[in-house]
């Protein structure tokens, strides 16, 4: 391909190339020292002999993580809140975007601009915790997965797809009886997967990675997603060594918080690392023909 090329656009393409790789490293780089230090004596870590490899190999980090119960409580809460989470979002997010990308839906513009007005102006936390106390959904799941049960960014990008959807095919289903719900269920939906799985994406991370509603919301231990566990037992192993007599052995015990750290990282990373592959091939073509127009 490069024969066929000037001198300019050989030198652009390796230029770019090679940018390309630059950034490559520098995201990947972190993740995997994160990874290395993980399996890694702490005190190697702590003397900065870690880069690449993992130095003298240890699950010590991990077998403190997953001994500990609350792990698994955590585990278990953050996938229901994810799951139920993602679904609730996806499904208001579905029934806002597709009729206002209807051209025929009147007064769309003004919900639109309704809607959007709440991307720049909230009643801030206060007034949010106590509209949730009055509701009575202190201390449930639901003060977990209803107040962000839509985004308005991901509303617009979601619209803009559907909007990019011929409209042919709405008159030739409406030809042959189809309602607007059938349509949606039947056509629209199976021609949106793209977008719907760079959402579940989306809310999905968004859902497994939150922690502070939680903070605020849930007073009961047993309803705590994983991050807030992980946080606390942070906590606590720092300050357990804290009244610790001698200096060698406070050193020794912040050594092993160091490599703590670095394990509950990969435990909270790793399902959604895992679970990126299966949707990256939707993920450039979903926001890419979401973006098409506004």
């Amino acid at each position: 391909m490069l024969k066929k090329m000037s001198l300019g656009d050989k030198f652009f393409t390796v230029f770019n190339y090679f940018v390309l790789v630059v950034i490559a490293c520098l995201m990947v780089y972190p993740l995997l020292y994160v990874l290395s230090a993980s399996f890694s004596n702490p005190e190697r870590i702590v003397l900065g002999d870690i880069w690449l490899f993992p130095q003298e190999f240890r699950l010590d980090s991990y077998i403190t993580v997953f001994q500990n119960e609350d792990v698994l409580i955590g585990y278990r809460n953050t996938i229901i809140y994810t799951v139920l989470g993602t679904a609730i979002n996806l499904l208001f997010s579905i029934m806002i975007a597709y009729p206002l990308s209807r051209k025929d839906f009147y007064g769309r513009g003004v919900i639109t601009a309704f809607i959007m007005f709440t991307m720049f102006f909230s009643g801030g936390m206060i007034p949010t915790f106590l509209l949730i106390r009055d509701l009575g959904m202190l201390d449930t799941i639901w003060a977990i997965v209803l107040p962000g049960a839509v985004s308005v960014y991901n509303v617009i990008i979601m619209r803009t797809f559907f909007q990019n959807i011929p409209e042919e095919l709405r008159e030739a289903a409406e030809i042959d009886g189809c309602s607007n719900i059938t349509f949606l269920i039947r056509i629209v939906l199976p021609l949106s997967m793209p977008i719907i799985a760079v959402m579940t994406l989306f809310y999905g991370v968004g859902h497994w990675n939150a922690y502070f509603d939680a903070l605020i919301y849930l007073n009961d231990e047993d309803k705590y997603p994983l991050q807030l566990f992980l946080r606390q037992m942070l906590i606590q192993e720092d300050m357990s060594g804290m009244g610790s007599a001698g200096s060698e052995v406070l050193a020794e015990h912040l050594m092993q918080i160091e490599g703590l750290k670095y394990a509950v990282v990969v435990v909270a990373s790793l399902p959604m690392l895992i679970l990126y592959p299966f949707l990256q091939k939707y993920f450039v073509k979903g926001v890419m023909i979401g973006s098409l127009k506004g």
